[in-house]
């Protein structure tokens, strides 16, 4: 790596805000021997931007010697970064590469197959006469031929050992902010019905009855991995698949990997993850086998693929902790500060707390925050907004108590099968519509006028049911706790306010969200401590459903009778038909402040709808 190319690196024709000083304190930073830059830079302050100067910095063929390494991978957990990327015509030189499953086949007969479940998937020694033409291996080797390849980092982990896409010079990592949560999440091993083709052919004990359940649990995995890759060999012996038996090849595979994965790791007397097993149901029913602290997964499929990285987020809270939870020496690692250059008058927080949104305290609270989105509603009667629901739980009763007061003509929902067509439709409409959101804090443009205000109803505290994070609380980890809440406001604050001359404001709803700021001030970036510093309270309208819509041609009406249709106003609704350095508190506190929520399945993982290959 050069660092003196970084800033000649940079694409676009001119700087804005802070970014050619961001660029000058990066190349010192990497000048100065760390291995790894964190770039801690705001939202809008143009990080895909500063991440292809850091690219343009790697070593090219023509000075590398032939053992070196050269090239560089762009890679980000989330599936709108990399189509953000690949849209961007100043970022056209990052090649993209996607999973198999994204792509379709170009043979006659084949046209809506995915290329994963295509002939040559299928076929035992099937040779494509056009797989130079087919798009997927198209991009593949126009990506790992090209001087930057840019992937998803579920991808870019899927390829580790691959002899396609090896070790480059430099690794940027984009939104790197959750990079041990994304590395929890696939390294956990979820044993259940539809996720092992083989269920019914094993006994599942109950391992969490043993004197040692992970030991059980290694015992069971082993057992498992053994009948997986007899099913596999049985299929793959086979001169001709189905679809559905290629899928059902390749998950066996794929299980059989993550098993003998836990089970090395387990075993392994050097290894530093920890491991904890979930199975409340007893013999029989599902297993779900979660890491702690994933670092040495994360040197196999992350840091052993590159000589120099740099990570950028808005939200990389503390250097030190999130070192430690991704595996990194802090003493090889920089942190660059980029300043804010969004006026604070343009995104304001402002204080409209109704009262606690835990679960103990929720029916209380619950419908007062349902009156306030109608008062802000008509506090911005021309405007869309979007509202931070946190779980599909407490959207669908949000629904219906706006569907009670009859302005559901200006609302609009979403479940998890209809999540980003709901999404694009409500930012194609000119209506003033308001949209009920779960889990898009992040990965999110809402610039200009596709949305104008927001609200955070819930602080964003993590499931204390999940096994996880009970173990870290009951090592006393709550400033980690409280720092990923944290990380999770302000990223949802930054959904709406995407440039200098852009102005949104952010309404949070629930108290407890106050309590957070005061426990986690020392984490706060002091661009969002300002924020938190001139928040007020707004005077807002009375509660009025006709004023409620008086940005609209619809009127209030009666219920519209449930969570399917259309929602009045003559306009159909994508509605919700599922639900699924800080001091440590006093033990009532924790119980207070602690959010055992009432979803808890296996796939609500925090991160897991922006997930994807």
């Amino acid at each position: 790596m050069d660092p003196d190319r970084i800033p000649s690196s940079f694409p676009a024709p001119s700087f804005r805000g802070n970014q050619r000083e961001a660029l000058a304190a990066i190349r010192d930073a990497f000048a100065a021997g760390n291995d790894a830059v964190l770039v801690r830079a705001p939202t809008g302050s143009g990080k895909s931007l500063l991440a292809r100067a850091v690219a343009g910095a790697a070593r090219t063929p023509a000075e590398a010697d032939p053992a070196e390494a050269t090239g560089a991978y762009y890679t980000t957990p989330q599936v709108s970064q990399l189509d953000d990327v690949a849209e961007d015509d100043l970022l056209s030189d990052l090649n993209v590469i996607r999973g198999k499953g994204n792509y379709t086949c170009i043979l006659s007969d084949e046209t809506t197959t995915p290329v994963d479940r295509a002939p040559c998937a299928r076929q035992s020694g099937y040779d494509c006469s056009i797989q130079h033409r087919c798009p997927y291996y198209a991009d593949r080797a126009i990506a790992s031929n090209r001087s930057i390849a840019a992937m998803t980092l579920a991808y870019f982990m899927q390829t580790a050992g691959s002899e396609v896409f090896g070790t480059r010079d430099v690794v940027v990592i984009d939104e790197a902010h959750g990079l041990s949560e994304w590395a929890e999440m696939y390294a956990t091993v979820d044993l259940r019905p539809r996720t092992v083709p083989v269920w019914d052919d094993v006994g599942v004990p109950d391992v969490t009855a043993a004197d040692d359940p992970l030991d059980r649990t290694a015992r069971f995995a082993e057992t498992l991995a053994g009948v997986c890759k007899r099913a596999a060999e049985d299929l793959t012996a086979s001169d001709e698949l189905t679809p559905g038996e290629a899928a059902r090849r390749d998950r066996l595979q794929d299980l059989r990997s993550e098993l003998d994965w836990f089970v090395s790791d387990y075993r392994d007397p050097t290894s530093t993850t920890t491991w904890v097993v979930d199975q409340p149901d007893g013999e029989g029913t599902p297993v779900t086998i979660k890491p702690l602290d994933p670092g040495r997964y994360l040197h196999h499929t992350v840091w052993d693929r590159g000589n120099k990285f740099a990570l950028l987020s808005a939200t990389i809270l503390d250097k030190d902790a999130f070192c430690r939870g991704v595996g990194l020496d802090p003493s090889t690692v920089a942190l660059v500060d980029v300043p804010h250059t969004f006026p604070l008058e343009n995104r304001p927080l402002y204080d409209v707390t109704q009262g606690k949104m835990t679960y103990e305290h929720r029916d209380e609270t619950l419908p007062n925050v349902a009156r306030l989105l109608v008062r802000l509603m008509a506090h911005h009667p021309e405007e869309k907004g979007i509202v931070h629901c946190h779980s599909y739980a407490i959207q669908e009763r949000l629904a219906d108590r706006l569907d009670d007061f009859g302005v559901s003509a200006r609302v609009r929902s979403h479940d998890r099968e209809t999540r980003d067509a709901a999404l694009e439709e409500w930012k194609a409409t000119t209506d003033p519509d308001v949209f009920l959101s779960v889990k898009m804090e992040e990965a999110l443009d809402l610039r200009g006028d596709l949305a104008r205000w927001q609200v955070c109803c819930k602080a964003p505290y993590l499931n204390t049911n999940d096994s996880r994070v009970a173990r870290r609380l009951a090592e006393g980890q709550w400033a980690w706790y409280y720092r990923v809440a944290l990380r999770t406001v302000i990223q949802a604050a930054g959904r709406v306010v995407r440039a200098p001359d852009d102005h949104g404001v952010t309404y949070l709803a629930d108290s407890s969200l106050l309590d957070l700021f005061d426990r986690a001030r020392s984490d706060m970036p002091d661009w969002f401590a300002e924020a938190v510093d001139g928040m007020s309270r707004p005077d807002l309208p009375e509660f009025d459903p006709a004023a409620a819509l008086a940005g609209t041609d619809a009127s209030p009406g009666v219920r519209t009778g449930g969570r399917s249709g259309s929602s009045g106003g003559g306009r159909s609704r994508s509605q919700s038909r599922s639900r699924s350095s800080s001091r440590s508190p006093s033990s009532s506190q924790r119980a207070d402040e602690s959010d055992a929520d009432d979803e808890s399945d296996a796939d609500d993982h925090p991160l897991s709808d922006v997930w994807g290959e």
